[in-house]
């Protein structure tokens, strides 16, 4: 069994809707069982900022799936609940990234991980923080709240989230 991290982020419409179904959909995939889902934190944009507020999460989950094939599950889920690719850093329904993946590092044309610059984006590390407190960067074998990002302010717990269960009734 292998063991991934994603983040995911909404600034579309019902963004904690969004995120909820997103999460709801990876549990429901047979070869994924959703262990930990962060609070929710709002964001703002990065890259494109003339754009709404971001929602954003963490979530730790289980899978039999190699990480290309995640990839694809995550990309279908994006798809299903209306993601456009049409600017980048653009505005989103959702966005699932995969993070880490056990501890490999992993360099092909679709997917790097551990993600690119996820260490200097609190509002990654933060929510992947809270579900893992001891996640080490599988390159440099440094754990990830001791980045420099992890003292960023720009963001906001936006709702106290327990346990995976809880978030799925909240949305």
């Amino acid at each position: 069994m292998n063991f991934a991290y994603l983040s995911m982020g909404s600034n579309i419409g019902n963004r904690l809707e969004h995120l909820t179904h997103a999460v709801q959909l990876l549990n429901e995939h047979p070869a994924i069982t959703v262990e930990k889902v962060s609070s929710v934190y709002e964001t703002e944009p990065l890259g494109l900022t003339e754009q709404a507020k971001f929602l954003n999460i963490a979530v730790g989950l289980e899978t039999s799936l190699e990480a290309s094939e995640l990839l694809s599950a995550c990309q279908s889920i994006e798809n299903k609940l209306g993601r456009m690719r049409k600017i980048r850093w653009g505005p989103r329904t959702v966005d699932l990234d995969i993070l880490l993946y056990n501890h490999d590092t992993i360099q092909s044309e679709n997917l790097i991980i551990p993600h690119l610059r996820m260490q200097e984006r609190a509002f990654v590390l933060v929510p992947l923080i809270e579900i893992d407190s001891e996640v080490k960067n599988p390159v440099t074998g440094t754990l990830y709240r001791n980045e420099p990002a992890m003292q960023d302010d720009g963001m906001t717990l936006w709702k106290k989230v327990q346990n995976v269960e809880e978030f799925l009734q909240q949305g």
